[in-house]
């Protein structure tokens, strides 16, 4: 983790004065507040993912004035990056009124946040280490979301984990997670060794901004690590369901052949629809695999396909060691724009989903 800045907000000091380039939006944080929480809570669209410094979503760049910086992990934002005026939004205060130039969303900022109870409709394990819960909201209860986004699901003490949602806002009669068992997890192990059907739990969302860009008619390749696929399942489907004509590919990355734990819903896709394709890789397939087809890291399997992606948008979910390659290669060495790579990284710390 970066060292904590020595200079500590002032709680007695007014709200700073926040602008936003180049929208020219403002905004103020109160003391004690990052330029996330109050951009949230006034409804400003700003990019974030893990809200913990671990995945660097949220990262801007300072143009005037001074921040403190909070804790953050130092491949979020390398030195060079901060020594450059860069930041992340989620763990920094501002001391001073400030200029910060940072790309603006529209979609999620319409919707609210809420907290509501749920259902467990059903609890099934396609595989011994992932379960799919389908979760019911009560009665005359729909959640609005954008495909992609997450929840977080609340546990005592304040304790949050949290879940992409695997379904399609269309398809929103149950809310779909998809859990990978993590060893010495306890929500997880509550998932596969306790959880009953119609055990009642709380959440919170909906959260992230992994969500689809529909402003935009470039083709798109989808990057998934392991339980990575949950959102992007959600982003092809709603594709589908609105009817869209881009081209898509998506490249599934896991360890053997049964981590790819709904093998035949991609292929049943690929046969359905003619502007969408799938890759399957494995980077370690067992013997009894017995193995056909690709076989590596699956960023690679991208760069070996492609020898210019000047013109794609890409969607990228899994862990931050296939997401951290996957944009730093895509753009250095396939001239992706680095503003049409999008990703949502599990990161450990703040985030078990994998």
């Amino acid at each position: 983790m970066a060292p904590m800045d020595s200079r500590l907000a002032d709680s007695s000091v007014p709200g700073r004065l926040v602008r936003l380039e180049p929208s020219g939006h403002t905004f103020t944080v109160a003391p004690g507040e990052t330029l996330l929480e109050a951009a949230l809570r006034q409804n400003i669209g700003l990019p974030y993912g893990c809200r913990n410094g671990a995945c660097g979503s949220c990262k801007g760049i300072l143009r005037s004035g001074e921040l403190e910086y909070g804790d953050y992990q130092e491949r979020a934002l390398h030195d060079a990056e901060r020594a450059a005026g860069k930041a992340l939004t989620c763990c920094t205060r501002p001391l001073t009124d400030i200029v910060f130039e940072v790309r603006e969303l529209g979609g999620a900022r319409d919707l609210a946040i809420r907290t509501l109870p749920c259902r467990v409709e059903r609890v099934e394990k396609p595989v011994d280490d992932v379960a799919i819960l389908s979760l019911k909201l009560p009665t005359g209860e729909r959640l609005q979301f954008l495909a992609g986004q997450y929840i977080d699901i609340l546990l005592k003490e304040g304790k949050r984990r949290s879940f992409s949602m695997a379904n399609a806002p269309h398809d929103d009669q149950f809310l779909q997670l998809h859990i990978r068992k993590s060893p010495g997890g306890a929500f997880s192990n509550y998932v596969f060794d306790e959880m009953k059907e119609r055990a009642i739990l709380r959440f919170e969302g909906p959260l992230g901004t992994f969500y689809l860009r529909e402003d935009s008619d470039k083709p798109m390749i989808f990057v998934a690590g392991g339980t990575g696929f949950a959102p992007i399942k959600a982003q092809i489907e709603h594709l589908f369901h609105h009817g869209s004509d881009r081209q898509m590919v998506l490249y599934w990355g896991a360890r053997s052949r049964k981590d790819l734990y709904l093998p035949q819903l991609p292929v049943q896709w690929q046969q359905d629809h003619p502007n969408f394709s799938f890759i399957p890789v494995l980077s370690d397939p067992l013997p009894e695999d017995a193995w056909p087809g690709r076989v590596g890291f699956v960023h690679q399997a991208v760069l070996d396909d492609f020898r210019d992606l000047s013109g794609y948008q890409v969607y990228a979910c899994g862990a931050p060691g296939m997401t951290d390659v996957a944009r730093q290669s895509f753009v250095a060495d396939r001239g992706l724009p680095e503003d049409e790579f999008y990703c949502d990284a599990f990161t450990p710390s703040v985030d078990p989903r994998k």
